[in-house]
């Protein structure tokens, strides 16, 4: 591990020299590909070094208690000692998460779908709530959101919402959101009093670009329609809505946010490659099939990642058995302690199985 920190250590400084040097400004292809190189070798280096000053204190204050009489000054040593021994021990486990292999697609934009699953327009109604907690998540992590598509069931709730959410490292937040989100309340229309289980299904998918997956526009059909909905005056008086159809694998994709039917195609066919490119991933990691779920269920009951209890304003997240008392909160955005922890459960999940092949 310390010959790799070392290596590293040495190409951050080779980054630096460039970054300074005049023709590196003068070529801005290659000056994004080296900050983007240092922003992710810095905190590395950066706690390697932190790790070698704490060995060298350890190294000093041992060989000073050796010739130290004094006891207010053996007894600052003792504590100096205690303090980068403990230190040492966080910076180990820290550059072990640092070094875990990268997602490629961690530093990426996000596409995000949701659909109402099981319980009617008590489903869409929690989906648009769902829709919401996620726009105000990005926006309190300083993320731009873009309505790609939406089929609304006429009051107030989203049959299905596709968004994207572009900021830098959405995707290494955002992707552990995938699956069926359950909740459990007593619906307005519900007369007797009685709790009620819906569901939903997200599905979070790395924005693909040209290079990652080339779509074959021949093997898709075009479809247009007279848009639907709340889109503004023009919305129902033109043929501004797009349908796309991928024959190979039967996948469709309906725009019609934009009363430009140039735009609605331009959006549909950037939900498609990336649903595409989505299918793919899923591919590739079929040999790790127990490290990596279907993103989207059927959006069945018994198939959830998390629970939204109203009755007793909780949210339990079942795949690390977090249960937090503040439903309010979370609906509000503020999923960093839920997002965290699945973070350090996954690292902890890499960690252990690195150790096992050691």
């Amino acid at each position: 591990m310390f010959d790799k920190l070392e290596d590293l250590a040495i190409r951050l400084e080779e980054i630096l020299s460039e970054l300074n040097e005049p023709q590196t400004a003068g070529d801005p292809a290659r000056l994004q590909k080296l900050m983007k190189e240092q922003s992710e070798l810095q905190p590395i280096v950066d706690a390697y070094r932190e790790y070698k000053d704490c060995c060298q204190t350890v190294e000093d204050s041992e060989s000073m208690l050796e010739e130290e009489s004094d006891p207010e000054m053996r007894q600052m040593l003792k504590e100096e000692l205690s303090d980068a021994k403990n230190r040492i021990g966080q910076l180990e486990h820290q550059l072990k998460v640092l070094l875990l292999p990268k997602d490629p697609n961690d530093s990426r934009n996000v596409i995000v779908e949701i659909r109402a699953g099981a319980g009617g327009d008590e489903a869409a109604l929690f989906a648009a709530e769902i829709y919401r907690m996620y726009v105000k998540y990005a926006e309190s992590q300083g993320w731009r959101t873009e309505l790609l598509s939406l089929n609304e069931n006429g009051i107030g709730g989203f049959k299905e919402a596709t968004f994207m959410i572009n900021g830098n490292g959405a995707y290494s937040r955002l992707k552990y959101e995938s699956g069926v989100h359950r909740v459990q309340r007593v619906p307005e229309t519900e007369s007797g009093g009685r709790i009620h289980t819906s569901t939903i299904t997200v599905a979070i998918m790395p924005e693909a670009e040209e290079i990652d997956f080339e779509l074959d526009l021949n093997e898709c059909r075009f479809d247009v329609f007279r848009a639907s909905g709340n889109g503004g005056q023009c919305v129902n008086t033109t043929d501004s809505a797009v349908r796309l159809t991928h024959l190979p694998t039967g996948i469709v994709v309906s725009c019609q946010d934009e009363k430009s039917q140039l735009k609605n195609r331009d959006k549909a066919i950037k939900v498609l490659r990336s649903r595409l490119y989505d299918l793919e991933l899923q591919k590739r990691h079929d040999a790790e099939a127990e490290a990596r779920r279907s993103q989207v269920g059927t959006g069945d009951r018994s198939e959830k990642i998390r629970t939204y209890n109203f009755p007793q304003g909780r949210v339990t997240d079942h795949r690390i058995k977090l249960t937090l008392h503040r439903l309010d909160s979370v609906l509000n955005g503020d999923l960093s302690e839920i997002i965290d922890s699945l973070i350090a459960a996954d690292q902890a999940a890499k960690l252990a199985n690195l150790q096992e092949e050691a």
